[in-house]
C-alpha cells in the first residue's frame, strides 16, 4: 500500500493522562485527510513489537506509571535509540520526555534511569509548575499547551530546547525560561492538552517527516480529494479558534 503510515501510540495504557491520547488521534485524523492511510499500534509492556515504524507517539503519567513500564521501557531501549537516531520522528510528552532524557530523580530519593536519547536529566522537586502555556519555538511559531509537573529538567550545553518561555517558574525548571527538547526529529515537552489538536503545525511537521522517511516526498495532492481538503480547512480554523482561547486563559 503506497500510501500508509504506521504510527506507534508508546504505553498509552500507563503513560496517557491530561488527554495525551488526542495526539494519536489528531496524527490519525489529519494523515487521513491528506489522503494517507494510518494504522495505530498501542504498544504496551510486553506486547510485541510492530514491524514497522513511522511515527512514536508518548504521553505523561505519574511516578507510578514510569515504573510500570520501566523493565520494558530498557529492553526496548536500543530499538528507541536506533529509531531516534536514524530519524523517525516521535513526539515525547511529560513523563516519557523525562525518560527519553538521562535520568529522573524523584522527589523521595528514587532514581530512574533513562535512555539517553535527549541529553538532560529531571529531578522531582515540591513546587509543581502548573496552567496554561504559550512557548516560542523555531519553526513552528508560538505553540499553546498545558504543563502540569512537578519534576524539573535541565538541558545539558548543546541540546536544542522544543521552545522558549517568557515568564518565570514556567517550562523545564522555572530558571532558564527553556521548554522541552528538539533531537534530531524528537520532540520532547510538557506540553499537554493535549498538544497536536491546538498546535497544526507540530503535528504536520511530524506528518511530514514520517512520509517523506518512507516515500520521498509528501505529496497530498496526488491522494486529497476537494472534500478531505476542506475539512482539514475546517479543522484548521477550529485550531485557530481553540488556540485564541487557550493563550488567552491565566495560569
Amino acid at each position: 500500500m503506497s500510501n500508509l503510515i504506521d504510527i506507534m501510540s508508546l504505553y498509552p495504557k500507563d503513560m496517557n493522562i491530561y488527554g495525551d491520547s488526542g495526539n494519536v488521534l489528531t496524527v490519525t485524523r489529519r494523515l487521513a485527510l491528506y489522503g494517507y492511510k494510518p494504522r495505530v499500534t498501542a504498544y504496551n509492556q510486553g506486547d510485541p513489537w510492530p514491524d514497522h515504524v513511522d511515527m512514536i507517539l508518548g504521553g505523561g503519567g505519574q511516578d507510578t506509571g514510569q515504573k510500570k513500564i520501566i523493565d520494558d521501557f530498557f529492553a526496548r531501549a536500543d530499538t528507541l535509540r536506533g529509531l531516534a537516531a536514524d530519524g523517525t520522528p516521535m513526539l515525547m510528552i511529560c513523563g516519557l520526555y523525562q525518560l527519553f532524557g538521562e535520568y529522573f530523580e524523584t522527589v523521595d530519593g528514587a532514581r530512574l534511569d533513562g535512555i539517553g536519547v535527549i541529553g538532560a536529566y529531571t529531578v522531582g522537586r515540591d513546587v509543581r509548575m502548573i496552567g496554561n502555556l504559550v512557548e516560542h519555538c523555531d519553526g513552528f511559531g508560538d505553540v499553546i499547551g498545558y504543563e502540569n509537573h512537578s519534576g524539573q529538567t535541565f538541558l545539558h550545553d548543546g541540546v536544542r530546547p522544543f521552545g522558549h518561555v517568557d515568564a518565570e517558574g514556567c517550562g523545564n525548571n522555572g530558571q532558564d525560561h527553556t521548554e522541552g527538547a528538539r533531537v534530531r526529529n524528537v520532540i520532547g515537552t510538557y506540553m499537554h492538552g493535549s498538544l497536536l489538536p491546538k498546535n497544526p503545525a507540530v503535528a504536520d511537521f511530524l506528518i511530514r517527516t514520517a512520509v517523506e522517511r518512507r516515500y520521498g516526498a509528501f505529496d497530498p495532492e496526488r491522494y486529497q480529494t476537494p472534500e478531505l481538503a476542506a475539512e482539514l480547512d475546517r479543522l484548521n480554523r477550529t485550531a485557530e479558534r481553540a488556540r485564541a482561547v487557550a493563550a488567552s486563559r491565566p495560569r
